[in-house]
């Protein structure tokens, strides 16, 4: 097996520590220049130390034989902002429509379609018709919610302690919602 160098070596432990994280991150978080970061990460990529999926406009990274597909898709979401809010909102209101969440994030009506349809296409979330209305909410609430509150939990941290007392809460009604339907 080649050896790494040094800089190789930070990039490498970066990305362990922060899967899913994609080339401006990685960039700016370990001091290198953008011409270094991508060098490297070419050459971890073609050593087989990393692999690397794309989303949008984004390359994102990941240790190798970690994650199953799913989780990568996760960790590419909680990665980006308005994504992970937009998915925290669905998980909070549990079935907003397109009008609920444009006006909690704040953003364009074609920004959130934008949003939902990599939510939609990673299988987390899914669009009911309710009348005129679509709403989403989480495709597999069980294995979704158990999915992304593990992955937040392990490598956005920070992320997670925003936001695990209001998941818990979530979490807890949905699971008695459940219990009294069955």
């Amino acid at each position: 097996m080649d050896k790494l160098g040094e800089t190789a070596e930070r990039i490498l432990r970066f990305i362990q520590q922060n899967p899913g994280c994609h080339l401006r991150k990685i960039k700016v978080m370990t001091h290198i220049s953008l011409g270094t970061a991508q060098y490297h990460l070419d050459r971890l990529e073609k050593m087989g130390r990393i692999a690397s999926t794309r989303l949008g406009l984004y390359k994102h990274y990941f240790p190798i034989g970690i994650f199953q597909e799913n989780e990568k898709e996760i960790l590419q979401v909680l990665g980006q902002e308005t994504t992970r809010e937009i998915l925290m909102l669905i998980i909070e209101r549990q079935a907003p429509t397109q009008t609920d969440i444009v006006n909690s994030v704040g953003i364009s009506a074609a920004s959130v379609n934008w949003h939902i349809g990599h939510l939609i296409k990673f299988k987390l979330i899914e669009g009911v018709k309710e009348g005129r209305y679509k709403r989403y909410q989480l495709r597999d609430r069980e294995s979704s919610s158990r999915y992304i509150t593990e992955l937040m939990r392990n490598y956005y941290p920070s992320i997670w302690d925003k936001w695990s007392n209001r998941l818990a809460e979530i979490f807890l009604s949905l699971s008695k919602g459940e219990t009294e339907l069955k």
